[in-house]
């Protein structure tokens, strides 16, 4: 899976999940401001990406992540760890 095929995928589901509207979904935006997390949000979050993508987040993941970007570039890094 490609880094545009990972971006199409969760752009996806949290529009879905989250109900945000697709073109708030920005690589710079605040990923917890646009889709307005709090602490149950994120076990959604959590439970969505093992769904969609196979991978287990923990807590100590989302230390640093800010925007949406560094949140594809976690997926992203999950993913090739796992077929590693």
């Amino acid at each position: 899976m490609n880094k545009e095929e990972i971006i199409e995928r969760i752009n996806g589901f949290l529009v879905d999940e989250f109900e945000v509207d697709h073109d708030e979904i920005e690589p710079d935006a605040n990923l917890k401001d646009t889709l307005g997390l709090d602490s149950l949000d994120y076990v959604d979050l959590v439970v969505s990406i093992e769904a969609n993508f196979g991978v287990k987040l923990v807590e100590a993941d989302f230390v640093g992540i800010a925007s949406f970007q560094s949140f594809y570039d976690l997926i992203e890094a999950k993913l090739k760890a796992k077929t590693a």
